[in-house]
């Protein structure tokens, strides 16, 4: 990821926190069958290694888990807040017009070779730990414990589990740094003025 040095993040727990925030991350590998990626519900170890690791599962049919056996380098894309920014929102444009149209967002990519496994008792960590991470906000959550456990039993055995030790992480903020103290307050004001809740949430981002 291209990161000029006033949108370089390297905030170990805002890192951390976005990566806990994004619901689906993306999972790219390349090996010698080429490029693959897949959207995944990934757990975040804060406590396990100096970047933290991460947990997931893939379908057992999907061949990128045989990439990540084979030990291919792995990069896991955390995608954060995004907006258009329009010139309109410069004061700069009043003054001189010399302003242009970008895409202010924040993101975090992870990366490092993952540890394939099939311990049903791993996989079975893992899938409550997501089921109980994305139930948490519901009046009645429903747990794993909850269906029978043949089935359970069935459904573990058609994934195929992995660790992702984060040897690097990269984490982008470009929220308009490199912009003058009145162009950043012009943008963060036409965010929050804006009805895109994703337009607001990259507001409070400036904040």
């Amino acid at each position: 990821m291209y990161i000029p040095s006033y949108f370089k993040d390297d905030d170990l727990g805002r890192l951390h926190a976005l990566i806990e925030h994004t619901r689906l991350a993306i999972l790219v590998t390349h090996d010698e069958h080429g490029m693959q990626a897949s959207h995944v519900p990934l757990l975040l170890r804060a406590d396990q290694g100096a970047n933290g690791t991460l947990y997931g599962h893939l379908a057992r049919p999907n061949p990128q888990w045989r990439a990540l056996e084979n030990g291919a380098q792995a990069l896991v894309i955390f995608p954060g807040a995004d907006a258009y920014i329009s010139p309109s929102f410069y004061p700069a444009k009043a003054e001189h017009g010399k302003v242009v149209p970008t895409w202010n967002y924040v993101a975090v990519h992870a990366y490092g070779v993952a540890q394939v496994f099939n311990d049903p008792q791993r996989l079975l960590e893992v899938v409550s730990g997501l089921t109980d991470k994305h139930e948490s906000g519901r009046a009645s959550p429903w747990a794993v414990a909850d269906a029978p456990a043949d089935y359970i039993d069935k459904m573990l055995n058609a994934i195929v589990g992995f660790a992702l030790p984060i040897e690097r992480l990269e984490g982008k903020r470009k929220l308009g740094q490199n912009r003058s103290a009145a162009d950043f307050a012009g943008v963060r004001e036409g965010l929050t003025a804006s009805v895109d809740i994703k337009d607001q949430e990259l507001a409070r981002q400036m904040s």
